[in-house]
């Protein structure tokens, strides 16, 4: 017989990204007590991971609990990029409801629809909370009505249609039913959560069930599987079996060794679950995404949504230019290998396949954001390696005809620049399918582009735009390949022989274009030290010293003025490199290198083309 459990609610938080997700997290923690007065809290406290904190990004769905009332409120706090949009399918199996964060300002964006669709389709109640209404240039009543807008073109039920509004500031943790009343603190959002969003069903006398939807992993206990309890209860010491509605064939008899429930931030080990509970399961090494655990005699595996497929691919290297070895712990083909197999562990959209090279590994993922964090990961730990150029991923349809990833791209950009976008972005062979105006002297543009016509293309947009555009993109399936892009219109400058750059060489070099090293830098032949305005690549010594004579002057040197480099950053310098290159990566560099390295057989190689 189903029941529902009343003191428990299990609930998402889903927006797209910057509209302060994490922060309202952080509010209804403080305001539900689970720190001490007197304890000092993190800003963004849900945020556990370095990248995540200094680019303000959430990339893993993250769980918490509150006390409120004598209920238990489960919170999950999801990301808001599309490359990670894998992680928000699948948390929203384990809850009954979703909070769906809006921005008083920018209103509905391109990842709201993405969010908010997946948690139509699967028919959860939703509680619309329009956030950060104490900026000053908020329109909380326009952005409700976008909102309800989107609703309607998301064929949304009469239920869903009627859900309740709440105003807010995470920031200053107050929220309201009223656009026009300040709150006082986060109550008004705690009720409605205990009035709108249903308590979970189950049988509690049924057969045990519990969906695995996330897997968190530790080192010291392994993988940590987390779900909901469906139905029955579970223990420790208990016999399961792990089934997937996937592999039916996939049947194993495994015990949980210990349980675990969220408070706060916490886990706390408990002896039993039951129906409705968040629980985290240690000690069973096999456990995969979309598995169910059930009691051995009723072995029935809930059904689950494939995960999204990977879209773009890079080749992972080790390292073997000249400098090879010198800055990184960890070089081995053997170190690298078991490093991206690791990652497996937690990244679900995450593919790594062995190469017909023992020394190269394909990695493909969601996008470059969910590349570039991983590269940036495995920097900070010490790792020495080369990635290549992204690339997307084909098919092909069962007439053999070429297909590639597409995707929407929604640009805001003012609209003296407009123009400029436009142009380019057609180069890249995308089709403008909407303009309109968006709020603020700005325009909204909407295109349908291959996905490697995005590739390298996000700096540019920065600097066409002047710093002022909002570029976002969603995945938009598979269509017909759309004929050749030409990427890059400037070629490299190159270094022609090993040494240290020096100032006298330098300041000849940067007459032919823009340069990346600045003096004392080590370099060697076929390293690219810089962009030439022209398009093809120019060969260059920086190691050249100044001939010495009786009428030649060393001082004569500190005359000479260079130009401050231009240093990139990680995702500039994937932008940058073209299909012959590769980026270097070590701890403390960031180099940019030919494939080829030795000048003869590189001119080879371009013949050949």
């Amino acid at each position: 017989m189903k029941q529902k459990r009343e003191d428990v609610r299990n609930v998402a938080i889903i927006a797209h990204v910057d509209h302060g997700k994490t922060t309202l997290v952080d509010e209804l923690l403080k305001q539900s007590g689970v720190f001490r007065e007197n304890q000092e809290v993190a800003e963004r406290v849900m945020d556990s991971n370095d990248i995540e904190r200094e680019r303000g990004i959430t990339i893993l769905s993250k769980n918490t609990a509150v006390m409120y009332k004598g209920t238990k409120i489960n919170i999950i706090d999801t990301p808001g990029h599309a490359d990670f949009g894998g992680e928000v399918e699948r948390v929203l199996k384990m809850v009954n409801g979703v909070i769906l964060v809006v921005d008083a300002f920018e209103g509905a964006m391109p990842q709201t629809k993405f969010v908010l669709r997946k948690a139509l389709e699967l028919k959860l109640p939703v509680i619309v909370c329009i956030n950060k209404i104490d900026r000053p240039e908020a329109r909380a009543m326009e952005v409700v009505d976008e909102v309800l807008e989107l609703f309607l073109e998301l064929d949304a039920d009469d239920a869903q249609l009627d859900c309740p509004f709440v105003f807010a500031s995470a920031k200053a943790g107050i929220a309201s039913l009223d656009s026009e009343e300040t709150g006082v603190d986060m109550t008004p959002l705690f009720e409605t959560i205990l009035d709108y969003i249903p308590a979970p069903e189950g049988d509690p006398d049924a057969g045990t069930q519990v969906l695995i939807s996330t897997i968190d992993y530790n080192e010291y206990v392994g993988r940590i599987g987390v779900g909901k309890v469906d139905n029955g209860t579970v223990k420790v010491n208990q016999d399961v079996i792990i089934c997937n509605h996937h592999e039916p064939d996939k049947q194993k008899k495994v015990k949980i060794s210990k349980l675990y429930e969220y408070d706060g931030l916490n886990k706390v080990e408990v002896k039993e679950a039951g129906i409705g509970s968040i629980v985290a399961i240690s000690g069973i090494s096999d456990i995969h995404i979309g598995d169910t655990l059930c009691s051995p005699e009723n072995v029935v595996p809930i059904p689950f949504q494939k995960i999204s497929e990977p879209t773009i691919a890079m080749q992972f290297i080790v390292n073997d230019s000249p400098l090879a070895g010198q800055e990184g712990k960890f070089v081995t083909s053997r170190h690298l290998r078991d490093r991206l197999f690791r990652e497996l562990n937690t990244d679900v959209s995450l593919r790594v396949e062995e190469t017909e090279s023992a020394d190269a590994f394909k990695v493909s993922g969601r996008g470059e954001l969910h590349l570039s964090v991983l590269i940036e990961n495995m920097r900070r730990e010490g790792f020495e390696f080369s990635v290549s150029k992204a690339e997307v991923l084909y098919k092909t349809d069962e007439n053999g005809k070429k297909l590639e990833p597409m995707e929407l791209a929604y640009v805001d950009v003012p609209e003296e620049f407009s123009g400029t976008v436009i142009q380019k972005l057609s180069e890249r062979k995308g089709e403008l399918r909407n303009m309109g105006k968006a709020s603020g002297g700005y325009a909204r543009l909407e295109f349908s582009i291959p996905s490697r016509g995005l590739i390298g293309y996000r700096g540019e947009f920065m600097t066409d735009t002047k710093g002022n555009g909002i570029l976002n993109t969603s995945f938009d399936g598979y269509g017909p390949y759309k004929g050749d892009i030409q990427y890059r219109k400037q070629g490299s400058l190159i270094a022609f022989e090993a040494g240290e750059a020096i100032t006298y060489g330098l300041y000849n070099a940067q007459e032919r274009g823009t340069l990346f090293i600045g003096p004392g830098e080590k370099v060697y032949s076929g390293m690219v030290i810089g962009q030439t305005g022209k398009s093809e690549d120019i060969e260059i010594n920086v190691c050249k010293k100044k001939q010495l004579t009786n009428t030649r002057s060393s001082s004569a040197d500190e005359a000479l003025r260079l130009t401050p480099p231009r240093i990139l950053s990680l995702e500039q310098a994937l932008d940058f490199i073209d299909t012959d290159e590769l980026l270097e990566v070590t701890p403390t560099n960031l180099r940019i290198r030919k494939k080829i390295l030795d000048p003869t057989l590189r001119k080879r190689a371009g013949f050949k083309k």
